[in-house]
């Protein structure tokens, strides 16, 4: 039997690393060109969110007002059973599923990294500006245009681009936006881009105001496969992105002065964050309306989960799927015969998680 070098059992197989600065482990490929951090904890918190996740999803697709057995419910999605229930589960009840998962997904993903590029609490996109962006766009559309639904959708998208650009370069300092002043800038730009659109609601004709209040509460009861597809191919994109850029977000939690000492490229890296992050929260915009709090909470709810000691981005986008799904769920039958939007179901829960995480704040010391 021939001797096995130490370079040839490393070659041969994955190691597993204790890092002893921010704990957990790192999974790396044989030739170290990559490498993923995970802490036992997190995965734990992973697994019991995706199981609430299958709850909501069970209870979403059997219940309502035409109620059907989940083996009736699995007939219809491999194609059997009767008409009505295929109709009522495939192309009513899945696409608002997945929608609500997936827009969910992306505004948890999206406060997640807003939060730790500011390392501040209301680091969301709906405080800071890129939400009211797109929903400023797809305003203009609305009332001035008269676009359809697509249209609606790529104007809340580059509204919200063109927000982050604008916040990004008037919280910019020698090439970079601080994140003290990115949300404050963030804020006042809120502050604006709030009067215009309801300066444009005064302007508009009843039909068209109707409409845009309709999108700007935030709903889901429109939904259907044409948008779910756009999210499904968006997320596609960002999410892997996101997972690279992970690494470096996670120094720059450590404080600029050392990320820049172990190699991050702050200016490139923060930029390319903020262009993810508004792209996250703009394609859950167009698809749904500016949907408030799910961005806020989810990345803060996961970090208090999981105890992790930076903001786990794929974590939030699954906190962010649950928090969407359970409140669509709740939306539509808390009261019965009414489907109330999303979005208010969101600002009720998020407001009051709001107001609960400023009183912790102020009796820990910390506001």
């Amino acid at each position: 039997m021939s001797a096995t070098t130490p370079r040839a059992t490393r070659a041969a197989r994955v190691r597993l690393e204790r890092p002893a600065a921010v704990g957990g482990r790192v999974l790396r490929t044989p030739d170290d060109r990559l490498s993923v951090r995970w802490r036992p904890r997190t995965l734990v918190v992973c697994g019991g969110l995706l199981g609430l996740i299958a709850v909501v999803a069970a209870l979403a697709l059997t219940t309502g007002s035409y109620p059907v057995p989940l083996s009736h419910v699995v007939a219809a999605l491999v194609g059997e059973g009767t008409r009505a229930d295929r109709f009522v589960v495939v192309t009513l009840r899945l696409p608002r599923l997945l929608a609500a998962l997936l827009i969910g997904a992306a505004l948890g993903t999206s406060g997640a990294i807003f939060q730790s590029l500011s390392r501040n609490v209301l680091g969301s996109p709906d405080i800071i500006g890129f939400t009211s962006g797109a929903a400023t766009g797809a305003v203009v559309q609305i009332v001035l245009l008269h676009g359809g639904r697509t249209a609606i959708a790529l104007a809340a998208l580059g509204g919200g681009l063109l927000t982050a650009l604008v916040v990004y370069v008037l919280s910019a300092t020698r090439g970079t936006a601080g994140g003290s002043r990115l949300v404050l800038v963030g804020i006042g730009v809120t502050a604006i881009l709030t009067s215009v659109t309801s300066w444009l609601l005064t302007r508009a004709s009843l039909y068209d105001a109707e409409n845009a209040q309709v999108w700007l509460i935030g709903s889901l009861n429109a939904v259907g496969w044409e948008v779910v597809r756009p999210l499904v191919l968006a997320l596609a994109v960002l999410l892997p992105v996101t997972v690279l850029a992970g690494r470096p977000l996670a120094l720059m939690e450590m404080g600029e002065e050392t990320a820049r000492n172990l190699g991050v490229r702050l200016g490139a890296a923060r930029l390319l964050l903020i262009v993810v992050g508004t792209a996250l929260a703009a394609a859950a915009t167009a698809a749904a309306g500016p949907i408030a709090f799910v961005a806020l909470a989810a990345p803060q709810l996961v970090r208090r989960l999981t105890h992790a000691p930076t903001t786990p981005l794929l974590p939030s986008a699954v906190m962010g799927a649950l928090l969407l799904a359970a409140s669509d769920l709740a939306a539509q039958r808390l009261v019965p015969q009414t489907q109330m939007p999303v979005g208010v179901m969101t600002g009720l829960v998020g407001g009051a998680y709001l107001c609960w995480l400023l009183a912790h704040e102020w009796r820990t010391g910390r506001s």
